[in-house]
């Protein structure tokens, strides 16, 4: 499975994987999970949401165990990051096959769309549309970088955009949802263990800060008569890290959008994307007050505008400790940590109980061609999933 998928989205340039939403490349992602699914007979349905599900046992029998992840990816992303998740949920229904256990309850894998949100800057646009957590015709609006509407990238790739919106019926049939994903970060690299289990999801967001001024030519144009944003956008930058590191959390400035965008010309607008996140929602929110303040104060010193526009928040997340707990105690005593990245399954924890499983990451890089989990790790996972499953729905 895993030498099969490699190559889908993969830039020849970069290593990174391009495979964003409504794309050809998604496209052949969506066509993999459907042969997998349908190779091992399991019952296939696309939601109206565009989320993939492959069914083992009866849908309408409820209280189903789910696992899975998404296909998706950030530009020039890593291999594991979703996928993992995937390939390990089908490869450990292989496993529970090989073992001849028994599942009384139904067992899915599921493919959520867009999770990354690398194409119209909206992360778990899936799930969030399933969960009820983000408005249809709100959904239908976003655009990326060309100007093209999710709805019509959904029409174009052959979906109706027309049907997305929450769905508590499917939600009504989850008992349990389980993802397994590769961890971003190190907190198991230096340990015994290859798999770890998720405590909690700290809350995070992603913030548009919009710099306008004046464009004006670079070389005739003296200093005291610009008001060039990019100046503005650089101490915010600057501010952001500054806040974060006071704060123990996070701030990243990681995108950056100017006009006209010349060489020789003073910019127009600069537009900075900042990802902020923190252990907890007060300290989250005094880190992004501050860097809205620092914002403010530049931009007035520059003479030029600013606008910060809040595009998405996600609370913490708790997951579920009764199921959590009971995970980590079939693991035999697995780590339980926490960690600072959203997922589909922390949106869903609203709605169902929730857990998740880590896979050790040796590099600790995420996001990135350099993000990596040894084979000896991933099958270890795959067990631990497994076990899980069984464990859950089997017994």
């Amino acid at each position: 499975m895993w030498r099969e998928l490699a190559p889908v989205g993969r830039s020849a340039e970069t290593g990174g994987y391009r495979r964003y939403a409504w794309t050809p490349a998604d496209a052949d992602c969506r066509a993999w999970f459907q042969a997998e699914a349908t190779a091992r007979g399991l019952s296939y349905e696309t939601d109206r949401n565009g989320n993939q599900w492959a069914w083992l046992g009866d849908p309408a029998a409820g209280d189903a165990v789910v696992t899975g992840s998404h296909l998706d990816s950030v530009p020039d992303g890593g291999a594991f990051d979703g996928p993992l998740g995937v390939v390990s949920a089908f490869a450990a229904l292989d496993e529970l096959k090989a073992r001849g256990a028994r599942c009384a309850r139904p067992v899915a894998v599921v493919n959520f769309g867009d999770e990354e949100g690398a194409r119209f800057g909206l992360a778990c646009t899936g799930s969030r549309l399933t969960a009820g957590q983000l408005a249809p015709e709100a959904a239908r609006e976003l655009r990326d970088a060309d100007g093209v509407t999710l709805a019509r990238a959904m029409e174009r790739a052959g979906y109706d955009p027309e049907a997305i919106g929450p769905d508590p019926e499917r939600l009504a049939r989850v008992g349990a949802f389980v993802e397994l994903h590769v961890e971003q970060g190190r907190a198991l690299a230096d340990t015994p263990h290859p798999v770890g289990v998720a405590s909690a999801i700290w809350p995070h967001g992603r913030w548009r800060f919009d710099f306008g001024g004046e464009a004006n030519h670079a070389g005739t144009t003296r200093i005291a008569d610009r008001r060039d944003p990019m100046l503005a956008y650089a101490h915010t930058v600057l501010a952001a890290r500054e806040q974060a590191a006071a704060a123990g959390a996070l701030a990243t400035f990681g995108k950056v959008a100017v006009d006209p965008g010349g060489v020789n010309a003073i910019a127009s607008r600069v537009r900075g994307w900042l990802d902020s996140r923190a252990p907890d929602e007060e300290t989250l929110a005094r880190v992004v007050t501050a860097v809205e303040r620092a914002a403010t104060g530049h931009a007035r010193a520059e003479g030029v505008d600013v606008g910060v526009v809040r595009e998405s928040f996600t609370p913490v997340v708790e997951f579920a400790h009764p199921l959590r707990d009971r995970i980590a105690a079939r693991l035999g005593g697995a780590p339980v940590l926490p960690t600072g990245a959203g997922h589909d399954a922390g949106i869903l924890a609203a709605a169902v109980p929730t857990a998740m499983l880590f896979v050790r990451n040796p590099t600790g890089v995420s996001h990135s061609p350099a993000e990596q989990a040894t084979e000896d790790d991933c099958l270890a996972g795959v067990g631990a999933l497994a076990d899980v499953l069984e464990d859950l729905a089997c017994r």
